[in-house]
């Protein structure tokens, strides 16, 4: 892992105001308010004209959001930065912001299920999309369409974990005018800085590693001014996702501590991975240090974060399961990216056919490493695999 010391240095920085005697507040004031007053009634019209830079009403900026925003920004090397009630919620006001009926979107990689959902949703109002799972160039330059407006991806992907060309991907659709966008959550803005290769629009999910205690759910939207104050006015303002006080609060606390968590997710979670490929019981481990992907594209990366997957060779749900309710210090559970180990699998033991379209393992179980230690977590794997033999 090779943490840019300006990023350490930005997440750890204080944001709050000082006070006229000089002292300043260790940790940045919730500005707990729902509204905000002004002298006249001038003055607040003017407000009222701009709420993306006037205080009017916390459904539109309040400064403790403000705080977290900026920090975001500053990390993904974006201009500028919308919080949100959830990730869903940033990337829900991306598809209503920017499109209308008769665009398409291009789906590459695996990508997060409820992001697919929504696209399903809004064949409804006449936004049509697809899905390529390959990840080479060439063959999403042949899925796109003449009205493709959007192509969203992850990189890595859910589930199995392939990179994707972020500079090659973002010169293809610059040259036909179509917006890209990533949700960059598995690597958080310390590992991965799409905007620095070219992609539009980085969206993160809070909850996991930027939030990393599992206490709050939050989403972020980072790209340029105009883009994000046309999602601002379009979509943020009126579907009223926002994010709270309180829970931007709790975003600054989890990013304090990001450098130092991951460096810990990182180390254990490539020794877990390590164990899991030399296993007998293991067919595959999914884990970005171990994709064939030429030089380049590996450097997208700085490091890596705890979430990968492993494929048993036995891969009947009977056998998924009965290593799953084996385990002892990863806890069952969907999310990911906190301080406790997780594990879930996308085999629910009903939907085979789902599986085979989505080119994902029966046998793939999904891990996230968390802060217990690798020797604990990899004595947990042994004793729950043998049941697997």
């Amino acid at each position: 892992m090779q943490l840019d010391p300006a990023d350490i240095a930005t997440c750890v920085a204080d944001d709050g105001p000082a006070y006229a005697d000089g002292a300043a507040p260790a940790s940045t004031p919730i500005v707990a308010t729902s509204l905000f007053s002004f002298p006249t009634f001038d003055a607040l019209i003017a407000a009222m004209r701009d709420e993306r830079t006037h205080h009017v009403y916390t459904r539109g900026q309040n400064p403790t959001v403000e705080a977290a925003e900026r920090k975001l920004a500053a990390l993904e090397h974006g201009d500028a930065c919308k919080c949100f009630a959830s990730g869903m919620a940033a990337i829900s006001a991306v598809f209503v912001g920017l499109l209308r009926a008769g665009d398409h979107v291009l789906f590459v990689n695996q990508v997060y299920g409820p992001t697919l959902q929504l696209a399903k949703h809004l064949h409804r109002f006449g936004i049509e999309h697809d899905v390529e799972l390959d990840v080479g160039i060439e063959a999403i330059a042949r899925a796109l369409r003449p009205n493709t407006r959007l192509i969203w991806l992850e990189s890595p992907g859910t589930m199995l974990f392939r990179t994707v060309d972020l500079a090659a991907l973002a010169e293809l659709a610059r040259v036909r005018g179509i917006v890209t966008g990533i949700d960059n959550t598995w690597a958080t803005p310390l590992l991965q800085k799409p905007i620095d290769f070219g992609i539009d629009l980085v969206a993160h999910t809070g909850t996991k590693y930027i939030g990393g205690h599992s206490d709050i759910v939050a989403g972020a939207l980072i790209g340029s001014s105009e883009r994000i104050d046309e999602i601002f006015r379009r979509a943020f303002m009126l579907l009223g996702g926002i994010l709270g006080p309180f829970e931007a609060w709790l975003l600054l606390r989890g990013l304090r501590t990001l450098p130092v968590r991951l460096a810990q997710h990182e180390r254990d979670g490539v020794r877990v991975a390590e164990y899991l490929r030399g296993h007998p019981a293991v067919r595959r481990v999914y884990h970005p240090a171990f994709d064939d992907q030429p030089e380049a594209v590996r450097r997208q990366l700085r490091g890596y974060s705890g979430v990968f997957s492993a494929e048993l060779k036995r891969g009947d749900f009977d056998t998924v399961r009965r290593v799953i309710d084996a385990l002892h210090h990863f806890r069952i559970a969907v999310s990911w990216g906190g301080v406790e180990s997780l594990v879930i699998s996308p085999n629910r033991g009903d939907n085979r056919a789902w599986l085979q379209r989505q080119n994902l393992p029966t046998g793939l179980i999904r891990f996230s490493v968390g802060l217990e230690g690798a020797d604990s977590l990899i004595s947990d794997l042994e004793q729950a695999l043998d049941t697997a033999r």
